[in-house]
């Protein structure tokens, strides 16, 4: 793992990756052919890109029944109190609306509304991901989404894997479909025979995925265009290098793409956890994986100060930073642009990802700056109540007017004026 010396106004920021012109040909295509064909098309990109052809995609009771009977059951409580920590965070977050009065009966109001269906994508590929139907169907749940969808992609031999099947069938999900890639979403957003169109699509996914989710953006809401994984660490010489280490390359296993990235006020564990990282590979199952992703956008950067650290985090704006300090609740004070921030020592990024309750879904790519992780507002809409009285409206009608006549707009001075006072 390279170790450069971090330079004032240097950027932390990761190429974004936006697919080439043959991805995104390719997506269009499939998307055209799912708006047009509906299952048919699904089916045929299924066939072609998971290998395995079913009279139908859609998961059943006795698929999910299986997969329950035949899980660990140790592993099987550990997911039943992940969902009930992930639950118990989110409910924190749930709105009501408000009410404001005004002078004689009259009000204004916000309106929290749940939206009506949700499609939630799951990956497969490399790795399979039942934390990610916590991370996402949770929050829709607590909102209060009526109709959730899971699309994720099977093996072969058309098996979704057992991990993603029992944490849907613990929260009570019933309606999974073997879909994965942009046919899946394309299934989502625009309906097809077996699979009703939904209002909103989240959850990671491939390039193409990605590419499908912000094609698709206008017809349905999406939650981000999520980039490969990412972590910092700011850390000085209290921390432990093969604690750094391990945290690091637990990002960097994700993809190739994944980024992992430490900046430190100390040169001698900068050193060490440029040997833990070489030593930890060679042990590590996805090495191929997580040695290309460290070779490509893995390094340790050595800050004279803390604050030039700080600094340089907030400008990198990461998915998930790890402070591993003397004083690690000051320096978090100090950031203000990060998707998750981990405190301290046994606050490694897996806790979050699996356990804690805060959402795994977070923005990538800097984007931290302006974005939040997923959470029950992704699953609900905001309306805006007006109700006058007619002696509010007398008040206000001459003022209303006026303004709408500053704009040059006669008609909304008029639909004004057309009530009340002469009737």
């Amino acid at each position: 793992m390279k170790i450069v010396a971090l330079q004032q106004g240097v950027s932390l920021k990761r190429p974004l990756e936006q697919g080439n012109e043959q991805q995104l040909a390719t997506v269009r295509q499939v998307l055209r052919d799912v708006k047009s064909q509906g299952d048919a098309a699904v089916r045929k990109y299924t066939e072609k890109w998971d290998g395995f052809t079913l009279p139908t995609f859609k998961v059943t009771v006795a698929e999910m029944e299986v997969a329950v009977a035949t899980f660990d059951p140790q592993l099987y409580d550990d997911l039943v109190e992940a969902a009930a920590n992930i639950r118990a965070y989110h409910t924190k977050q749930k709105r009501e609306g408000y009410t404001m009065p005004l002078a004689d009966g009259s009000y204004l109001a916000q309106k929290v509304t749940p939206m009506d269906a949700v499609g939630l994508y799951v990956p497969g590929g490399t790795a399979a991901y039942p934390s990610s139907v916590l991370m996402n169907v949770i929050p829709a749940q607590v909102a209060g989404v009526q109709r959730i969808v899971i699309t994720s992609p099977a093996d072969k031999e058309g098996n979704v894997p057992k991990g993603v099947l029992v944490a849907a069938h613990i929260l009570g999900v019933s309606e999974m479909y073997k879909v994965g890639g942009a046919q899946a979403i394309a299934a989502l957003a625009y309906g097809t025979e077996t699979i009703a169109p939904v209002d909103k699509i989240t959850g990671p996914g491939n390039i193409f995925v990605a590419l499908a989710k912000r094609e698709v953006f206008g017809e349905v809401a999406i939650d981000m265009i999520a980039g490969p994984s990412e972590i910092a660490i700011i850390a000085d010489d209290t921390a432990y290098a093969d604690e750094v280490a391990a945290d690091l390359l637990s990002q960097a296993e994700h993809d190739t793409m994944a980024c992992a990235i430490l900046v430190t006020t100390s040169e001698a564990l900068a050193t060490a956890v440029a040997e833990q990282v070489e030593q930890q590979l060679q042990a590590l199952p996805r090495e191929a994986i997580a040695r290309k992703a460290i070779e490509n956008f893995g390094t340790i950067y050595v800050a004279k100060t803390m604050g030039e650290a700080i600094a340089a985090v907030n400008t990198l704006a990461p998915e998930h930073l790890e402070i591993m300090t003397k004083d690690a609740e000051a320096v978090a004070a100090k950031i203000k642009h990060a998707g998750g921030i981990f405190i301290g020592r046994y606050s490694s990024e897996p806790v979050g990802d699996y356990f804690a309750g805060t959402n795994h879904v977070l923005p990538t790519n800097s984007t931290a700056r302006f974005a939040s992780g997923l959470g029950v507002d992704d699953f609900v809409k905001k309306s805006s109540v007006v109700y006058y009285s007619e002696q509010t409206w007398a008040k206000n009608a001459p003022k209303i007017a006026r303004l709408a006549r500053l704009e040059g707009l006669e008609g909304h001075a008029r639909a004004v004026e057309s009530r009340g006072w002469d009737k």
